[in-house]
């Protein structure tokens, strides 16, 4: 067993649907409980080669940190970088990730110009890093309010940042799904990646554009408000909200609970303890 495991601190529900116009699914999801993780990832391409890429994408990366998280200590200072080790290991496994995809993208006529955005999520020592490219969100609920953590690469926030449109403009928009940033488009990539606190009782929700193209804010807060008791139902109902409003994109939530503190252990003594937990 590694250093750290969060058994106990964190509830973990998943929910992903084609939508009610697409013939099949390119989003991509998984997660570890026990290692804080989630990654959700939207992919684009021709015929089938988004979900190839979606999958390329969380496959690698879950599987890597899942391995990797046995031997690393996410809080620890990475003496080489100076990079807090949660940041060095998503941007190596972000890095991966992306030239598998580019690759393959290259070398297989089939999955040319495939790429796929990425949002990912590591909880560790009562926090949570999170990774992103491209427009699938990362929000928080912390009693009533709901937070939008991840800032979109798109073109319609780049409009917005410039004050070309509104964000109410916005809503209305043709040019929803153009992203600025995506993985395995080209060579290299570069992940947004910020820190943040978290509190027990906090719910964090991964989310593709397929949710809130189609559900508003205000009613994704209210789900999560009022079906938070039981998540499994909540990553449900918030699927077949968008769907029930449209469904034009694939949809797919995760949604995490964070249910206790989970203090990182310190000193040598109690990483001895945390060996034989």
């Amino acid at each position: 067993m590694g250093i750290l495991t969060l058994s106990g601190a964190l509830e973990i529900a998943s929910c992903t649907d084609p939508g009610m116009v697409r013939s099949h699914n390119e989003d991509s999801i998984a997660a570890d409980a026990e290692k804080g993780l989630a990654v959700l990832a939207d992919g684009m391409g021709g015929y089938n080669a988004g979900e190839v890429a979606s999958g390329m994408a969380t496959t690698v990366i879950i599987t890597e940190l899942q391995q990797l998280l046995e031997r690393r200590v996410p809080y620890e200072l990475d003496e080489q970088s100076g990079q807090v080790v949660a940041h060095q290991l998503l941007r190596e496994q972000i890095a991966k990730a992306n030239t598998s995809i580019f690759q393959a993208s290259q070398s297989q006529s089939q999955y040319a110009g495939m790429g796929t955005t990425l949002v990912v999520a590591l909880f560790y020592d009562n926090r949570m890093t999170v990774a992103h490219i491209g427009d699938s969100r990362l929000y928080r609920q912390r009693g009533e309010e709901l937070r939008q953590i991840t800032r979109d690469h798109s073109l319609l926030q780049e409009q917005i940042d410039a004050g070309v449109i509104t964000p109410q403009q916005a809503k209305q928009s043709g040019n929803k799904n153009l992203v600025t940033r995506a993985l395995g488009i080209d060579p290299v990539v570069e992940a947004e990646i910020t820190d943040h606190d978290t509190q027990p009782g906090d719910i964090y929700l991964l989310c593709s554009d397929g949710l809130c193209d189609m559900v508003s804010d205000d009613d994704i807060g209210l789900a999560l408000h009022t079906l938070s008791s039981n998540l499994k139902l909540c990553a449900q109902h918030l699927v077949q909200t968008a769907n029930d409003n449209g469904g034009r994109d694939n949809v797919s939530v995760i949604l995490v609970r964070v249910l206790q503190a989970y203090p990182a252990p310190r000193g040598v003594v109690d990483k001895m303890k945390s060996w034989f937990r």
